[in-house]
């Protein structure tokens, strides 16, 4: 279980197909010792699981982890190339504090950027375009995972929403290098899918 804040941005060093499974190799600045073989680790909002791992002669640590087809054309995890980075996050210990909102790193669904605006002083206005089906599942001013990133929906109009991002989650996630119409990984709120659920919405 994560909390949706990126504590680091890592790079995609190395992707090798293993049959139907595919192996990605990440660096971090991540300490060596915070990182354990079957640690759950979340990717772009992906979890995963660490197969293997050690330290980087310039510091810091890497790892590789392992995606099936299901994961793989689900997410976007299926375009990504070495060089490529993504938001990670280390699981919850007991005793963490939950600052964000409960996030699985489970995708509900890949959206589309559909406008970046800037706002205010430093800050960003970004439009997302959702699956049609993912819609009953947002709210305005409910809590939205967006590549592993715990945000609130400022905005909705059916399947599209917007987010009001401050300059330091500008700063410190890929969402600062986000373009318009590229994808990005969705999680509605726990809540907000249980609530639809039960009245028949999913």
């Amino acid at each position: 279980m994560f909390t949706g804040l990126v504590t680091d941005i890592g790079t995609l060093a190395a992707v090798e197909d293993r049959g139907e499974v595919r192996r990605l190799t990440v660096e971090s600045a991540y300490s060596p010792e915070r990182i354990s073989l079957g640690a759950s680790i979340m990717h772009a909002g992906v979890c995963l699981t660490v197969v293997a791992h050690g330290e980087r002669a310039e510091g810091g640590s890497w790892w590789a982890v392992e995606a099936v087809p299901e994961t793989l054309s689900r997410t976007t995890l299926g375009g990504l190339h070495p060089g490529d980075r993504m938001n990670l996050e280390l699981s919850l210990r007991m005793g963490d504090e939950l600052g964000g909102h409960f996030v699985f790193g489970h995708v509900d669904g890949l959206g589309t950027i559909a406008a970046i605006t800037p706002q205010g002083e430093g800050g960003w206005r970004v439009a997302i375009d959702a699956p049609p089906a993912l819609a009953p599942l947002l709210a305005e001013k409910g809590s939205i995972a967006v590549d592993g990133i715990s945000l609130t929906v400022a905005s909705v109009a059916g399947s599209r929403f917007e987010l009001a991002i401050i300059p330091h989650t500008w700063a410190v996630t890929t969402l600062g290098h986000g373009r318009v119409g590229q994808q990005v990984n969705l999680e509605a709120d726990m809540l907000a899918r249980y609530v639809a659920r039960l009245l028949g919405k999913l």
